[in-house]
């Protein structure tokens, strides 16, 4: 099973590209501390820094709603690459293919909407060409229920 889930800030913005054929494709950087690391002589834990990967609309949404110094989550797989760098000599990396991306900041972090922003999991977009509305849902898009009999079912 290749599941991993991720939680640390975005060390860069999102940079948004398109490939050739025009798929949109965001690239950057998490900074994740080690949770049962030991902390160093400066007491500040070890930190990685992963190299996240999105497609499609995921891409085009982390890079509308993420900045630098962000907070999130990202749900993904693991990738191994292997490519050539400008030397002909062989290289091999490691990147998180993200699946899902969720906002966990504070309401301070987030800028002042309130600390409400989708989270968007590709895995349940329509294909790019479906003519669905890909829409992030706002706060507005909601209805109350009525309470009627004030019985609940559980």
């Amino acid at each position: 099973m290749n599941h991993i889930v991720l939680m640390g800030r975005l060390t860069r913005d999102p940079e948004l590209r398109q490939t050739q054929s025009g798929i949109p494709v965001a690239s950057f950087t998490l900074a994740v501390d080690r949770r049962f690391a030991s902390k160093s002589q400066d007491q500040q834990r070890p930190t990685d820094f992963i190299d996240i990967v999105a497609w499609r609309q995921q891409a085009e949404f982390v890079s509308k709603y993420f900045t630098k110094g962000q907070m999130c989550a990202v749900q993904g797989t693991l990738q191994i690459r292997d490519w050539q760098d400008r030397e002909g000599n062989k290289r091999r990396s490691a990147e998180v293919v993200a699946d899902a991306i969720y906002f966990t900041g504070s309401k301070k972090e987030s800028g002042g909407n309130g600390g409400f922003a989708p989270s968007f999991d590709d895995r349940d977009a329509p294909p790019i060409d479906a003519g669905y509305n890909t829409d992030p849902v706002g706060a507005s898009d909601f209805a109350e229920l009525d309470d009627d009999d004030g019985e609940l079912p559980f």
